[in-house]
């Protein structure tokens, strides 16, 4: 018997290291029972410390591939990772009005985990101006709200987030000095939820793609935004607990932690 298996499409980096981006997205969809389809936004020379060059790949490219993969397979869900260069995001945009009846998850990432910076004003305002009108459910971790919303307090980013266009934020709060980690969900013109983690000991490479893949995925089968938010946070938490490390950086989300035997 023919198994259903929704598909999401994902925008995101190539990580030569196995961690993050593409690779990120794929082990965490497999893990939700999706079908993983894939544009390449850019090449990264990276390592699990940090990122060392960027390689934007071509516009024309990111827009066909991805109108000859929604030309054949039914796509339940998009998520968008790495972009790394405004004419990136503008081909994403492209492609996103074409399909307005597909949500979108948005992991804005501006910088590495190991602080690299992977967006520059132009293409921070273009993601606000373009991208941001377009998302269903927006993950930045709190120094990115920061960043996209140009204020201090993270509730005031969240509404300010609301107010260019997101249906949803989710700001993480792994990068604040709090003793647990609070993630707040904005929707609705207000702070929706306040969701408490036990904080972990390590950092890690590619928390924000799993989180955002999860959701994606979750949505992909059906759930409301709330319900794949609170579900893909108790996933991404478990694969933290049990990451691996398999260089000399940060430690690898286990996102298949389930399969393994307790024993």
């Amino acid at each position: 018997m023919t198994q259903h298996r929704p598909v999401v499409l994902s925008f995101s980096g190539h990580d030569p290291s196995g961690g993050a981006g593409i690779q990120a997205d794929i082990e965490t969809l497999v893990s939700h029972q999706c079908h993983s389809a894939s544009i390449i936004t850019a090449l990264t020379e990276q390592d699990t410390r940090n990122v060392k060059r960027l390689i934007p790949q071509s516009p024309e490219n990111i827009i066909s591939q991805a109108n000859t993969v929604l030309d054949d397979l039914h796509v339940n869900a998009f998520k968008i990772g790495l972009i790394g260069h405004h004419e990136t995001a503008i081909a994403i945009y492209a492609v996103l009005k074409q399909h307005p009846h597909i949500p979108v998850v948005f992991d804005p990432i501006l910088a590495a985990g190991g602080g690299a910076n992977l967006a520059n004003d132009r293409l921070i305002a273009t993601m606000v101006d373009l991208l941001l009108p377009c998302t269903t459910v927006l993950t930045p971790n709190s120094e990115e709200a920061r960043k996209l919303a140009g204020l201090d307090g993270l509730d005031g980013c969240g509404l300010a987030l609301l107010e260019k266009g997101c249906d949803y934020v989710l700001i993480t709060g792994t990068h604040e000095t709090t003793p647990v980690v609070n993630n707040q969900l904005f929707h609705d013109g207000l702070c929706w939820e306040t969701y408490t983690w036990d904080r972990l000991p390590d950092s890690y490479h590619g928390s924000g793609c799993t989180l955002a893949t999860s959701i994606a995925a979750l949505m992909a089968h059906g759930l409301e935004p709330v319900q794949a938010v609170m579900e893909a946070q108790e996933y991404t938490w478990n694969s933290l607990n049990s990451a691996y490390r398999t260089g000399k950086g940060q430690y690898n989300p286990n996102r298949f932690f389930w399969m393994e035997d307790d024993a």
